[in-house]
Formats: structure tokens, C-alpha cells, sequence
């Protein structure tokens, strides 16, 4: 016998005492999002059911090799319109018999609510389960802040809820999130199991008890890596009520916190980046990309190492090179203590895995790569070299450059066949960093740059696709944050000053210690290179210039714009104020003080300036590519969205104010050359 509803039907088993086990299927391809049309089956499932007789008891499945993976984010900028999941659930904690969820792939957010609203959680070890929302700005809005706690404590569900973790089937057994694994069909195994079951649903438990100790601990520790979250906040607080107040008090101030939370900035924004993610990992989705097995590394210094390990870490076969062998020897002892340092560390599970797909080579020895990925030195004449030889030695490869900025139709002009060259530019740690920028060439077919996407993807990255320009997409704009930063020391302010300014804007760090991190070397040699072609109208701050001609390149040399010998994390150096204080002398700038607020205006204008002229002149190809390049390479906080997503929610009175003041600080009195308030409003629909 099957019901079919929308999204869901109804089969019906014979148990073997004779009674009659239903099978309630949720088919809501492709992945079982919730929707308004599933709850509305659901419900209607239950009800249906509740008057059958001789019935044992009901098995909520998914079809689709999930359970609920979520909800629909579409919804979330609509009214909630009823019946909602809370409603869901209620049906089924009040239907007279049992009812056992049984899992197979993901349930998450609304999908693991309605699994707890359940008697009985099975699943299959490939199952993941997990409350996420706090990632989306968002507090749980079915029952999760309250029923998770009845399996696994106060202080458990603070760090799951809030850290937004999807949890492995095996891990998830062991806290108690679900009751049972199980092997093979897990349908067959809840209908095994469903005669013996009883009713009991989890809201009639007494919530497991944590020690204050323990719940004061997880709760520093959620509020410290929420990095401002009100979503975070919020859950936090209401889990705690699960103890203190009767469960439906509790779930009444849940939905309510859960509906606030929806319509908050915070939560537009994650949606902002959410949909940006899954607009962009479908560039170049119609092409069909080359297989990429064997990728070869042609520079194996600290960028190079990261990138072998971000592909060896995913299954590809790699082939390091060097300009010689004295060369690649030290290198590759580097990488392999590099690979037992992260086991040592838990980040990863066994040293053999890396190690044994990772070889080295001279550049000869490269013939068999599918992929080969340029790391060396920012040179344009070395560059070039390398890649004649490469195009000679592996002409049917897809050669790629990391260069942060050189002109990479420059770089394929010397191979026989540019359209298998473009720009794969990584991020220090690459290993780490999630933004990888693709950049395509005049020449690059769109079967290279389908190709650098897809592996991209494999290797767990965003890739955001971009045109060559000086800088691509975030260095360019990071290169004007930069400026202005410099700007602000030369007229009165000092590093610690501004990094604390900017790190209350709620960046991940404050620019002079990104500046640090990743070495003033970097930067000082595209100064030196660009200097010839420099407007001598243009204002420009030499005090960089006199801390590299110094020695100080930052945290690899121990000094840098802060001092790093007695302090790992850096500490405020009298002797750089001074080389800032002499600069603004030497120039007759009288220093004054600048507040926060005046900081962050100016970096914010500079940064979204220069984000507007990437996208104006076609560097970028959407304004939410922009936003995704700062979020994951920049640590532009993604509590506002992105810059432009931040900027188009702004007063735009302000925001132009703001511009037109960096401009003149530039020194070229020109007026803004794109007309930024119709670029601000036309993304408003967007992002609204």
C-alpha cells in the first residue's frame, strides 16, 4: 500500500506479530531541504496515520541518500508561513505510537530537530548530524537548543550548537546524539527493531546535568570563537534555560530568538556568502574540466610546501621540483617536518598518507604531470623561463602560476600554447586558506580555467575566478587598505592603534599584523617594480620601504612593523615609531590622533573603493566573488557579508563622504571616476 504526498509517501509493512509498520519516506530531491510543501506532507503523513489501526509504530526515512539535509535558505527572507517544524514535531511526539527516525547521509539543522522529535535515532555510519545554524546567524527554531541537551548536557550542546559542527555518525553514537548504528539497509533495521520499541519522547527526559565549571568553560570558550555572533550569544543563554525553565517556556523563547535572529543583519549576511559559495562553484560548471590526477610543484619553498600539501592531503599524486637538487633535497626534510608537525597536532591522521603521494624531481621529471604549478620567486624573468621549459617538457599539461600579482599574459607568451596557461594563486597557509583566485588570460580556454575550478573544488577550496590585473582581486584591494594604512601613520596614528581599530570592526587581524605574517619583503618588491611607472602627484609613504631596508620583513625575521623576539605575538616597537615619527617630520605633517571610528571609516572607504573599481573594470566577475575573496583570504569578518554586501547596507550619504575624503588623501583631487552610489543601490536587491 503507498500514499503518495509531494514530497513524501507512505508505504506500509507487515510486522512479523502481524501488526502494520509504516514507512514514511521523504523524497525531496535533491537533497530533502526542508520546505513549507514537506512540512505540510508531513503533517498531513501523521495525521493520516494516527487513525490507522493495528499499527506498531512508523519509520521516518529520506530518500535521496539523505535524511534532511536543512532547511530551504530561500524561505528564511519570507514570513514563516505555517505549518511550521516545531508544529512537525509536535504531531509526532504526540502520535500515539512509536516512531523511529532512521538515518541514512545527512541530517542537519531543521532535518537532525525533526530526527529528535523522534522516539528512537538510528543510522548508518556514513550518516552526519549536527545543528549548523549558528553558521547562517541563526538559533535553532524547532526544539534543538532544548532536546540536545536531554542527550548530551548543557555544556556538550553549548560547544556543538555553537561551533555549528556536523557530526560523524560514530562520534555522534558516542555522545548520544543518536541511539544505534547500524549496518546495511537502515530501513530494514528500524522495522526490526520498531515491535520493541516504546514511546519516548525525548522532551519528557530530565536534561543531563554538566557542572558550572564545565558550562562556564564552553561557554568562554563559544563566546571567543563566535567572534561577536549574536546567534552564537543567543543559543548560549537558551540552552542554559533548558534546566531552568519548563520545556515549553523554553521552546516558546527558542522560536522567538530563532525568528529575531532571521531577520538580523548578521544572518543576511552569512546568507549573502552562502548563496555567493554556491553561485561561484558553478563557474564554468557547463565545460567539462580535464582529469587532473599527478600535479607537479615547481618551487618548494613555504608557499610551495603548503600547496603540495593541500593536494597531496586530497588524494593527488605530487611531483615537486626545484632549480636543482642541492635545492630539493633541504626542501622536501622541510615538508615531511612540516607533515609530522600537523599529526603531531591532530590535523592530520597519518604522516605515510602525505608523504608517500609527494616525490621530488629535477624539472625534467615533471613530463608526467596533468597540472603544473608554478611557486617561485616574484620574478618576471624567472617566471618566464621556467615556464618555456615547462612548456617544452610538458606540452599537453595545464601550466598555472601562483604569482600574487605579475602579468601572467605575459608569462604565456613565451609557450607555444597559451591557452593552457592561467594563474592558480593560492593563500599563505595554502594548506589552509580556503580562497584560491583563478585567473584567466586573453589566451586561456575555457576548458583550463573549467579545469583549475573543478580541482579547486576537489581540494576543498572557493575558488573566485578573475581576470589579470595588477594584484587580481584581493591583493589589489588589499593593496589599497594597505595605502591608507600608511596614510594614517604618516598623519598621527600607529600600528597598535589601527589594529585594534580594525580588529574591534571585527577583522580576524589588524592589517599591520597581516603585514607581518606575511612579510614586508613581498610587498617591497612590487614597490621597487612599479616605482618607475609611480604618478609623482600621488602620495606615497616611504616608512615600509625603511623598515625592509632595515632587515625588518616581518615575523620571519623577527622584527617588522612589531617586535617579535620576546613576544610570539608581537609587541609595539619604540623604534619603528620613531622611523614614523621621523617620516611625518621629514614631510612636515603636524601628527594629530585619530579616533576609531575615523579609522575604520577611512580603511573601510579605501577598501570599498578599490572593490568597486575591480568590479567596474571586469577583474571580478560579481560583486559577491569580491565578498568571498576578502571573507576567506583577508579575514574580512563574515558577520557583515563582504565589503560590498557591509557597504550596500550602509548610508550611502556616508559611504560616499568617505570616499571622496580618501581620494583627496591620495593626493590627485580627482573626482571618483565610477559612479559608486548606482553600483551601492544596484546591490541592494541582492542582498537584501
Amino acid at each position: 500500500m503507498s500514499q503518495s504526498l509531494q514530497t513524501a509517501r507512505i508505504e506500509m509493512r507487515e510486522a512479523a506479530d502481524g501488526r502494520t509498520i509504516a514507512i514514511v519516506v521523504i523524497d525531496h530531491p535533491p537533497v530533502n531541504a526542508g520546505s513549507h510543501q514537506m512540512r505540510s506532507d508531513l503533517l498531513h503523513a501523521f495525521e493520516r496515520l494516527r487513525g490507522h489501526k493495528n499499527i506498531a509504530g512508523v519509520v521516518l526515512t529520506g530518500a535521496n541518500e539523505n535524511f534532511v539535509a536543512g532547511s530551504d535558505i530561500r524561505e528564511f527572507d519570507a514570513p514563516p508561513v505555517a505549518p511550521h517544524l516545531p508544529d512537525v514535531i509536535a504531531a509526532i511526539e504526540a502520535f500515539p505510537h512509536p516512531v523511529i527516525a532512521a538515518i541514512d547521509g545527512a541530517a542537519l539543522g531543521g532535518g537532525y530537530e525533526l530526527a529528535l522529535g523522534c522516539d528512537m535515532r538510528i543510522a548508518t555510519k556514513r550518516s552526519v548530524v549536527g545543528l549548523p545554524e549558528v553558521s547562517l546567524g541563526l538559533v535553532p527554531g524547532a526544539g534543538g537548543t532544548q532536546r540536545l541537551p536531554r542527550l548530551v548536557g548543557i555544556a556538550k550542546a553549548i560547544t556543538l550548537i555553537t561551533s555549528a559542527r556536523r557530526v560523524k555518525a560514530e562520534e555522534a553514537k558516542s555522545l548520544g546524539m543518536i541511539d544505534e548504528l547500524v549496518e546495511g539497509d537502515v530501513v530494514s533495521a528500524a522495522i526490526a527493531i520498531l515491535p520493541e520499541a516504546s514511546k519516548a519522547p525525548i522532551r519528557d527526559r530530565g536534561v543531563i546535568r554538566s557542572s558550572e565549571e564545565e558550562i562556564q568553560e564552553a561557554t568562554a570558550d563559544a563566546l571567543k570563537k563566535a567572534r561577536g555572533s549574536k546567534a552564537a550569544a543567543a543559543a548560549i543563554d537558551i540552552i542554559k534555560s533548558a534546566d531552568q525553565l519548563p520545556i515549553d517556556e523554553a521552546l516558546a523563547q527558542e522560536r522567538a530568538a530563532s525568528l529575531e535572529t532571521r531577520v538580523g543583519e548578521q544572518s543576511k549576511a552569512l546568507r549573502h556568502l552562502f548563496f555567493a559559495e554556491r553561485v561561484v562553484s558553478k563557474a564554468y560548471s557547463d565545460v567539462k574540466p580535464r582529469p587532473v590526477r599527478t600535479v607537479g610543484i615547481v618551487g618548494f619553498g613555504p608557499m610551495g610546501r603548503g600547496i603540495a600539501l593541500a593536494f597531496a592531503s586530497r588524494g593527488f599524486s605530487v611531483i615537486a621540483a626545484e632549480a636543482s637538487r642541492e635545492l630539493l633535497g633541504p626542501a622536501m626534510d622541510l615538508f615531511r617536518k612540516d607533515v609530522r608537525a600537523l599529526v603531531d597536532s591532530g590535523r592530520l591522521a597519518s604522516e605515510g598518507d602525505i608523504t608517500e603521494r609527494v616525490s621530488a624531481s629535477d624539472i625534467d621529471g615533471l613530463a608526467p604531470c596533468d597540472l603544473i604549478v608554478e611557486a617561485i620567486t616574484e620574478n618576471m624573468d624567472a617566471k618566464k623561463s621556467v615556464f618555456a621549459r615547462l612548456a617544452d617538457i610538458a606540452p599537453d599539461a595545464i601550466l598555472a602560476s601562483n604569482t600574487s600579482y605579475l602579468d601572467i599574459n605575459e608569462i604565456a607568451s613565451v609557450t607555444a600554447r597559451p591557452e593552457r596557461v592561467a594563474g592558480l594563486h593560492f593563500f599563505n597557509p595554502a594548506n589552509v586558506m580556503r580562497l584560491v583566485e583563478v585567473i584567466w588570460t586573453k589566451s586561456s580556454s575555457p576548458e583550463t580555467i573549467a579545469t583549475l575550478m573543478a580541482v579547486a573544488k576537489k581540494l576543498g577550496k572557493i575558488a573566485v575566478p578573475a581576470q589579470v590585473a595588477e594584484g587580481f582581486i584581493g591583493n589589489r584591494i588589499f593593496s589599497a587598505y594597505r595605502q591608507q594604512c600608511e596614510f594614517l601613520i604618516e598623519d598621527g596614528a600607529y600600528p597598535e592603534e589601527i589594529d585594534r581599530a580594525m580588529r574591534e570592526f571585527g577583522m580576524a587581524m589588524g592589517p599591520f599584523a597581516v603585514f607581518d605574517l606575511a612579510g614586508l619583503d613581498i610587498a617591497w618588491a612590487t614597490r621597487k617594480r612599479l616605482a618607475p611607472t609611480r604618478n609623482p602627484r600621488e602620495r606615497y609613504v616611504d616608512i615600509a620601504d625603511r623598515l625592509c631596508e632595515a632587515g625588518r620583513f616581518g615575523r620571519k625575521t623577527g622584527k617588522g612593523w612589531y617586535n617579535y623576539q620576546n613576544a610570539p605575538g608581537g609587541e609595539p616597537d619604540p623604534a619603528v615609531n620613531a622611523i614614523i615619527e621621523e617620516a611625518s617630520a621629514r614631510k612636515r605633517i603636524v601628527r594629530r590622533s585619530f579616533s576609531t571610528a575615523e579609522i575604520q571609516s577611512r580603511l573601510m572607504a579605501a577598501i570599498v573603493y578599490s572593490a568597486a573599481e575591480v568590479l567596474a573594470s571586469g577583474i571580478a566577475e560579481r560583486s559577491s566573488d569580491i565578498d568571498l575573496a576578502l571573507v576567506n583570504g583577508f579575514g574580512f569578518p563574515s558577520l557583515k557579508g563582504g565589503p560590498l554586501h557591509w557597504a550596500a547596507n550602509q548610508p550611502r550619504a556616508e559611504i560616499l563622504e568617505s570616499i571622496e575624503a580618501i581620494r583627496r588623501e591620495e593626493g590627485t583631487h580627482r573626482k571618483a571616476h565610477i559612479d559608486i552610489d548606482a553600483m551601492l543601490q544596484s546591490l541592494l536587491p541582492a542582498v537584501a
